[in-house]
């Protein structure tokens, strides 16, 4: 992908998107919508525009969850959220679809074969149905527009929601439409949109609607099976395709230096320079030395975030059991103690002394204890997930590593999720999926009759050992990637914050406060500590009640769902607010 030419065309087009409609004199010597759409060149230069819209690095894509705590407490999560009063606040806005729509009702101006034409219609069809996929899960019901609406659209700009169902079936008639036009990943152009990418993300937004509908017992057309069925089938028609691996980060691309007997097969692939050939990836979001930075390097495990102590427990042991049952576990005394024996993906995220956290001139250097503070990680348990060791990537907007649009990692998990749904997963299903991620990091094979977890999560309701089992793995395989919260959304588990070990950090003891500076523990300048069931527990918001009212949800719990913006519904009667707000 010609990345410079991306960017300007991005800039090129804009300006024409807000000059229409100012004036119907066309210049001579500058770009207009009567003159841009001529060849198939200026497809592809509009397209371009939209490629922002795509996942970016960043390291706080779980802070509102139960993997992670933050600095500052979430008003969402503690039911303090008021009802914004903007479109902007509330994120109810429509930029990007008008954008995708403006192009729409203009491309068929270019006299072109169809080949050449419509790998770039399914782009920017792709991207409509990004965005309307986020607002069906933000708000549920909201208005379909295919056309780019002028002010005199007056029907249409106050016409009221339609159904979720209805969105829906346009989003998946998009992503079908890309699926048919795009190129095949070894085809397409090095980081642009292929076939395969349109699959997961179809497969995405089907295993997130049916399990939602399942679990609020919604009916409609397509029912939750169907949708269910659907995820299923495209994430197996990207297994087949025979061109993805769960691949063993290697050590040379990430410059990491592993300390013997503490190999980094899953970090080093998220701190890789070249995602485009790597066999994990399905499609790649490029940085380029001199052309393109971010600043996840800088971030990552310094950030104020720190993992939750129940994201930790989550974790199994190497016997393939839970810590509950398993007797290779060492305890919570000290963090070393806690990651022993651990699923090997627990020490590659958190920081360590057997991590690598600097690597200057060959030599590594560890942190001796976790910086608990607000420019730290203020549970003592830093992310490091995304943290280079290289200097050069730790300074502001200098980073260069790729970030995983699409991972083939998600497309495994997503077929397994949706044949345990389906009560169809078989030990084969398990072996093509999770137990390819658990060889990457030597862990023990899961089987359909797995050992139930006897301190298991309180879903607010009863699954199986296996979903249990499934759905543990694709909260560690897919920690700081950002799909936790549409997670409990989606299954209906807002139940899950009522632990007070979603907001809670590292066990204190004698031992841990022997490793820090004095005073950094309890006191009136320290880090505050509370007790629970027994323990002190390092407490990142002495404010809050372990038992705060606004940790506990309903059944028909408002938070599932966005508020609209008061100054909408004041312009437009016809939209109604959702329920609770």
């Amino acid at each position: 992908m010609k990345l410079k030419n991306i960017i300007l065309s991005g800039l090129f087009v804009s300006v024409l998107i807000s000059c229409e409609g100012v004036t119907d004199i066309s210049p001579k010597d500058s770009l207009t919508d009567a003159s841009y759409w001529s060849k198939v060149e200026d497809l592809k230069l509009y397209a371009n525009n939209l490629y922002t819209n795509l996942s970016a690095p960043g390291v706080d894509k779980d802070n509102v969850s139960d993997n992670c705590i933050t600095t500052n407490y979430s008003s969402y999560l503690f039911n303090e959220t008021t009802i914004p009063s903007t479109a902007s606040e509330a994120g109810w806005t429509w930029g990007n679809i008008r954008n995708c729509n403006f192009f729409l009702t203009r491309y068929q101006k270019v006299q072109a074969a169809p080949s050449e034409v419509n790998p770039y219609v399914a782009e920017v069809r792709f991207f409509r149905a990004l965005d309307y996929f986020g607002k069906i899960k933000q708000f549920g019901d909201v208005p379909w527009y295919d056309k780019d609406l002028q002010t005199a659209d007056t029907d249409e700009l106050y016409k009221p929601r339609d159904t979720r169902d209805f969105v829906l079936g346009k989003i998946i008639e998009d992503l079908e439409f890309a699926i048919q036009w795009l190129p095949d990943a070894d085809k397409a152009e090095k980081g642009r949109l292929n076939k395969d990418a349109a699959r997961t993300q179809l497969a995405r937004v089907c295993l997130h609607e049916g399990t939602y509908k399942k679990y609020h017992a919604l009916t409609g057309t397509p029912s939750a099976n169907e949708l269910i069925k659907k995820a299923a089938d495209n994430a197996l028609a990207v297994m087949q395709t025979g061109k993805y691996e769960i691949v063993k980060g290697p050590d040379a691309g990430s410059s990491q230096l592993p300390f013997e007997g503490y190999p980094l097969y899953y970090s080093n692939q998220f701190v890789q320079e070249d995602l485009t050939s790597n066999k994990e990836c399905i499609l790649p979001r490029i940085y380029k030395e001199g052309l393109l930075y971010h600043q996840t390097g800088r971030q990552a495990g310094s950030s104020g975030t720190g993992l939750s102590k129940d994201f930790i427990e989550s974790f199994l042991c190497k016997d393939g059991n839970p810590i509950a049952v398993s007797p290779l576990y060492q305890g919570d005394n000290t963090l070393d103690k806690e990651i022993t024996n651990r699923d090997p993906r627990l020490y590659q995220v958190v920081d360590n002394l057997h991590k690598p956290y600097l690597v200057m001139n060959g030599v590594r250097q560890t942190n001796p204890y976790a910086n608990v503070d607000g420019s730290g990680a203020v549970t003592g348990y830093p992310c490091v997930k995304f943290k280079s060791p290289l200097q050069s990537q730790w300074e502001a907007n200098k980073t260069t590593y790729d970030w995983f649009v699409y991972r083939y990692a998600e497309v495994l998990l997503i077929y397994a999720e949706a044949k345990a749904e389906l009560n169809e997963c078989t030990q084969q299903v398990l072996d093509q999926t999770i137990n390819l991620l658990r060889d990457r990091v030597g862990m023990p094979h899961l089987t359909t009759s797995p050992v139930a977890d006897p301190q298991a999560v309180d879903y607010g309701y009863t699954i199986t050992p296996l979903l249990y089992e499934i759905r543990r793995e694709r909260r560690i395989e897919l920690i700081t990637e950002g799909f936790r919260l549409d997670d409990i959304k989606r299954w209906k588990a807002g139940k899950l914050f009522e632990n007070p070990k979603t907001f809670l950090g590292i066990v204190v003891t004698n031992e841990v406060i022997a490793n820090y500076p004095a005073g950094v523990f309890g006191g009136a300048s320290g880090r505050p500590v509370i007790e629970y069931q027994g323990k002190s527990y390092l407490r990142p918001y002495p404010g809050k009640s372990l038992s705060d009212a606004g940790r506990k949800w309903t059944a028909t719990d408002k938070r599932y769902l966005s508020p609209l913006p008061t100054d909408e519904i004041t312009l437009n009667p016809n939209l109604k607010q959702n329920p609770g707000w």
